[in-house]
């Protein structure tokens, strides 16, 4: 199928249904009720021993069992991360009502994923265990996935680091725009590994007990783990069912920094192209943007490049939009994070509450904007912006809306 005519609106693309595993729990009500509660998922590190390194902290995801989502054999044919990659595809098909109610040769999947199966990697590396090779290339997270739930369509897996959540998001649109499926689980997967949390702490951008994003006294941020998936199709024929829509896809912007493999660009150049880019996609201007779902990691340099970013694109409108960081109770959860971002972002749009930002000690000098801190906010959110930033320079920004 081609495109649509360029004097054509673009398809207008409906979120309705999502499934998440976080460390505040499994579920989506897990995830949204912890945050309005201003719970955070951040204890010691359970997957491996810390007693080596300076930090123990982390967030995992607590009390998961996959065989609530997949049969035995199944579950131990794949790793951790296509188990949660399952799970979370499982939930979203189920809130969108098409559990048992979608073409399979006109559903697909796309995730992100910054480690892939890291664990099975580790295994076979650090503790020699054999016979577990065929889990690990990344593709096979998305395959597995396919077979579990029976989707024939377009099926991918995006590299993109820590936005590859939001990466996927958007490529998700793009072949439900194109007309190339009729149904995308979109979303991210990453877990709990030695190798990420080693490496996070060799560059010294680990804080030693929970992120205070945005605030005073922040030393850094936190590595977790986690599942989001979002169930995406045409709104006219979400509504043609009857669907409930959480929120709309408006736009997505995608750049890269190419200034530094981990370090943002000091002008913030690459997030504000990512957002313009968004808002261009999305038809609409910063005027718009009424709250901003931040990236938000508790480094010093993130944190600043950010606020940075986002006062170039709003200007002075920049002191009166909220911003808040769902990695101050999430932690890091790599590939993961923007798609639980999104998922968090369209709830806020959905309720009109905004969940605060955690572990907020007091103003710092580079982060001078609207921080939502000390419990939930409502608010008429009708246009928001989520963007995720990542290594090597990547950066992706959503547009979500609420349907008009």
């Amino acid at each position: 199928m081609t495109c649509p005519p360029a004097d054509r609106a673009p398809m207008r693309i409906a979120i309705t249904g999502m499934g998440a595993l976080s460390p505040l729990g499994v579920g989506v009500a897990a995830l949204w009720d912890g945050l309005l509660a201003g719970r955070h998922g951040i204890s010691h590190v359970k997957a491996f021993d810390t007693a080596p390194y300076e930090c123990h902290m982390g967030g995992e995801v607590p009390s998961f069992d996959p065989l609530e989502y997949m049969p035995a054999d199944m579950a131990r044919a794949v790793g951790r991360t296509t188990q949660f990659a399952i799970a979370a595809s499982r939930m979203a098909l189920a809130d969108a009502g098409l559990a048992d109610a979608f073409e399979p040769a006109r559903t697909g999947i796309c995730l992100g994923t910054t480690m892939g199966e890291v664990q099975e990697i580790e295994a076979h590396y650090t503790r020699g265990e054999v016979g577990r090779l065929g889990r690990y290339p990344a593709a096979q997270i998305a395959a597995a996935t396919a077979r579990a739930l029976r989707l024939g369509g377009p099926n991918a897996v995006l590299p993109t680091a820590c936005a590859a959540g939001n990466y996927s998001i958007g490529h998700a649109v793009d072949l439900l725009r194109d007309g190339r499926a009729a149904v995308m689980l979109a979303g991210g997967v990453d877990v709990m590994a030695e190798i990420q949390y080693v490496g996070f702490l060799r560059l010294r951008s680990m804080a030693p007990d929970v992120p205070r994003p945005f605030s005073a006294g922040r030393e850094g941020m936190m590595v977790s783990e986690g599942a989001g998936v979002l169930a995406l199709e045409p709104l006219e024929a979400a509504r043609r069912r009857g669907a409930r829509v959480y929120a709309e896809v408006l736009g997505y912007g995608l750049s890269c920094d190419a200034h530094h493999m981990t370090a943002p660009h000091p002008d913030g150049a690459g997030a504000l192209a990512a957002m313009a880019a968004a808002l261009a996609d999305a038809g609409l201007t910063p005027g718009d943007v009424a709250y901003i779902n931040a990236h938000g990691t508790g480094t010093p340099a993130n944190d600043k490049v950010e606020t940075l970013a986002i006062k170039q694109l709003l200007g002075e409108a920049a002191y009166r939009v909220p911003v808040t960081s769902c990695k101050s109770a999430l932690g890091h959860a790599m590939g993961a994070a923007s798609a639980l971002e999104a998922i968090v972002t369209a709830l806020i749009i959905h309720h009109g509450r905004i969940p605060p930002t955690q572990n907020f000690l007091g103003p710092d000098p580079d982060c001078d904007l609207d921080y939502v801190t000390g419990g939930p906010r409502d608010a008429d959110v009708r246009v928001a912006l989520s963007n995720s930033y990542a290594f090597g320079g990547n950066n992706a920004c959503l547009v979500l809306g609420r349907p008009a």
